[in-house]
């Protein structure tokens, strides 16, 4: 079976891959993804880009010591994983409001089922 056969294979006698595929639904459902997805990964990845450089062109800021050993390499180094955790949390809120009724919605018209 080639894979342009099993996108036109109904699934439990729902609509087709290739039919979901096509509707403005599952469309707006990816517009509706992209719209988090990109500008996230852009503030994420400038957030990281930032430390990168403050490290390796401000080593006399990021060394600076704000009590006892710690410093402010070390505030931005924890705050990477502080900021990767709010990402996963506001994406799964966001997901739960924006995302997943309509992909709940597409999945049971392609399995043929009701909710």
């Amino acid at each position: 079976m080639s894979a342009h056969d099993r996108t036109d294979t109904h699934a439990g006698g729902g609509a087709s891959y290739a039919e979901v595929q096509a509707t403005e639904e599952f469309q707006g459902l990816k517009r509706t993804l992209r719209r988090f997805v990109f500008p996230a990964t852009v503030v994420f990845l400038s957030w990281y880009v930032l430390y990168i450089l403050l490290t390796i062109y401000a080593r006399d800021f990021m060394s600076t010591e704000v009590f006892g050993n710690i410093n402010i390499a070390y505030l931005f180094g924890l705050s990477q994983f502080v900021s990767t955790f709010l990402i996963a949390y506001v994406y799964a809120k966001y997901a739960d409001k924006h995302v997943d009724p309509t992909a709940d919605a597409i999945r049971h018209r392609l399995e043929g089922t009701q909710p």
